[in-house]
């Protein structure tokens, strides 16, 4: 079976997107085939902005990817912008969509990168969470948290959630302009309390390295 990192994240609106293409561009530098499924987008409205950009990426990191659509890469997407449970007015999620869209893409990659949408507890239909995603694929996490005040609250409530599953995850921090204070109002937490503080701009080496090998 295929690498497979799943990224996640705290929220919407974190960077889960972002994130994915630094991993995708690293992990080709390193001359691994990368690959990249949006599992469940919603706000599709003429265009689907997380999907697309990972396939723009894709055509340009892998040949294999030249004539990829997508409608591959994104194999479930809804018009409203709200949880896939909302948004699909309650459907039933069709699993063996998504798992036909991963095997195929599979054969044409090494890595293969799955983002999620939202966070770990976005509801997708009755029985399923998008923490349950994950954990279907067999895959690692990669839980991206922001810099902004809440940061601890929100970071360490979310790797409880991942550790409750028995789930393999790093965590990076996708710092923003605008989250400066992140040095001085939360980073000294993060810093006493474990090994390293990866950030997605900085350290994008680093955290590939400790994905792959978890």
């Amino acid at each position: 079976m295929n690498k497979r990192i799943f990224v996640t994240a705290t929220n919407t609106n974190i960077g889960k997107t972002h994130t994915a293409k630094s991993i995708l561009r690293e992990f080709a530098s390193r001359g691994l085939r990368v690959g990249a499924i949006k599992l469940i987008e919603t706000g599709v409205e003429g265009s689907a902005p997380d999907a697309e950009s990972l396939l723009s990426v894709l055509k340009e990191l892998n040949p294999e990817f030249r004539d990829v659509v997508l409608e591959e890469v994104l194999p479930i997407s809804y018009s409203l912008g709200a949880s896939p449970f909302v948004a699909s007015g309650n459907a039933p999620l069709d699993l063996e969509k998504l798992d036909a869209a991963v095997e195929n893409l599979e054969k044409l990659c090494d890595v293969l990168i799955m983002e999620g949408a939202g966070g770990l507890y976005v509801p997708i239909d009755e029985e399923r969470m998008m923490i349950d995603l994950i954990s279907h694929f067999k895959a690692n996490a990669l839980l991206v948290t922001h810099c902004s005040l809440g940061c601890v609250n929100d970071t360490l409530l979310s790797e409880k959630a991942l550790r409750e599953y028995g789930l393999k995850y790093a965590t990076a921090f996708n710092c923003r302009e605008n989250e400066e204070s992140f040095k001085e109002i939360s980073q000294p937490y993060f810093s006493k309390t474990r090994k390293q503080v990866l950030k997605v701009d900085y350290d994008i080496d680093t955290i590939c390295d400790v994905l792959y090998n978890l």
